[in-house]
């Protein structure tokens, strides 16, 4: 496989990566939010809500999102990876809408379709020069 086959093939498997990661990491951080860890401001409350089963799923969900990020921008250009991996936050809000049932409203919506937009048009160009 060449180089830029090659180079091709890992710039999308970890864009991949990063979207799932962090599709997944903010919804388990979002039901273990809203479905039973609860904060009182004390430090405390803090701790008690990280060892939350779906928190710290999404904790450790977050983190594996940060270090493919980081390898992902180690290769390919901040100007590709930042619009290819935007689609995470359509997946955000409609998971968001679906699974915990929050109102998007059309404004919401039409902005993720922008979104979707650039997401298109960037990743039709090459993801390093």
């Amino acid at each position: 496989m060449p180089n830029s086959s090659r180079l091709r093939w890992k710039t999308r498997l970890y864009a991949t990566i990063v979207v799932i990661t962090n599709v997944t990491g903010n919804f388990a951080l979002g039901w273990g939010m809203k479905h039973g860890a609860s904060l009182d401001g004390s430090p405390l409350s803090f701790v008690r809500v990280i060892f939350d089963p779906y928190v710290f799923c999404g904790i450790l969900l977050l983190s594996g999102w940060v270090l493919s990020r980081m390898a992902l921008l180690s290769w390919a250009d901040l100007s590709y990876v930042i619009p290819v991996t935007s689609i995470g936050f359509v997946l955000n809000a409609v998971m968001g809408a679906v699974f915990l049932n929050e109102v998007i409203t059309p404004m919401r919506w039409l902005g993720t379709f922008c979104i979707v937009g650039g997401t298109v048009i960037v990743g039709r160009t090459d993801a390093h020069k």
